[in-house]
């Protein structure tokens, strides 16, 4: 039996990892049961396992700006000890990347191979950590960036939306800010898929496919749970004025996913359906 080893676990897309390896063999290990980056905490964790997904990582995007050394830390160095770990012990390694790596400025999807230019120390630190990544396990090394994730165990944009229907008559939201709501249930599934399967290593886009402005999110969230999707007001980033500087246009191209034999995965709005009928979002 594949023996696995999850960390970042008891984060959200953690335990929707835990969720879609039941029945397997699963160490899950969460920031204060691993410290990743502890060069020797890592090396015996990873000691006896055959896959390792990495879900742990620093995403105070606002406050890495002021704590990149930080963040750096946890999203480079802690992959780059991952994957010294996993060549060690003859381990396949996935660790989970980012939109943020791009600059935002392109009108038409990202292929994996497009090349990086953060915009943010968020974006930067993530963007070493693939760069080390791939440098030290080509072979046995996948990266999956995902973006504007949500799901039932963490804190998330569609969470937060939801409370503020609860307390507000009205919410705005940006209409210039497009990207791909990925369901963690949907991204679980499809890493576990690809971890167990003979795809070449590289570079793998996890998002849910379409596109959508948070605007667009925020109307589809309230009409899939019987709110007013009226009360979903437009607005733009000026108003919103935030240290990190964000991507205004984050859609993730799929072509490398026909490289392992997979479909990309589903559209974010059948997505959306599917998480409110499994409980991840309730108003």
């Amino acid at each position: 039996m594949t023996r696995y080893l999850i960390t970042g676990a008891s984060g959200m897309l953690g335990q929707d990892l835990q969720h879609a390896l039941q029945g397997a063999s699963v160490t899950a290990l969460g920031r204060a049961d691993l410290d990743i980056t502890d060069a020797d905490a890592v090396q015996d964790a990873v000691a006896g396992h055959d896959v390792v997904i990495n879900a742990a990582a620093y995403t105070k995007v606002d406050d890495a700006e002021t704590h990149e050394a930080d963040a750096l830390a946890v999203n480079a160095t802690g992959p780059e000890f991952l994957a010294r770990a996993a060549v060690r012990h003859g381990a396949r390694l996935v660790t989970v990347s980012t939109d943020y790596v791009f600059d935002g400025h392109g009108t038409s999807p990202y292929p994996e191979d497009a090349p990086v230019d953060p915009i943010n120390a968020y974006g930067r630190t993530k963007a070493a950590g693939e760069a080390l990544v791939r440098s030290i396990a080509p072979d046995s090394s996948y990266i999956v960036r995902t973006a504007w994730i949500y799901g039932a165990h963490g804190p998330n944009f569609a969470a937060t939306m939801l409370r503020l229907a609860a307390s507000h008559d009205t919410v705005s939201v940006v209409t210039d800010q497009v990207g791909q709501p990925t369901w963690t249930g949907d991204l679980a599934t499809r890493i576990v898929e690809l971890a167990e399967s003979d795809a070449p290593a590289g570079i793998y886009h996890g998002t849910n496919s379409g596109q959508a402005s948070w605007f667009d999110f925020t109307r589809a969230i309230y009409s899939e749970l019987g709110l007013d999707p009226e009360r979903v007001l437009p607005t733009d980033s000026a108003s919103f004025v935030r240290p990190a500087a964000r991507p205004a246009y984050s859609v993730l191209g799929h072509d490398g996913w026909a490289r392992g034999g997979f479909t990309p995965m589903r559209d974010w709005r059948s997505a959306l359906s599917a998480a409110v009928a499994a409980g991840a979002l309730t108003a």
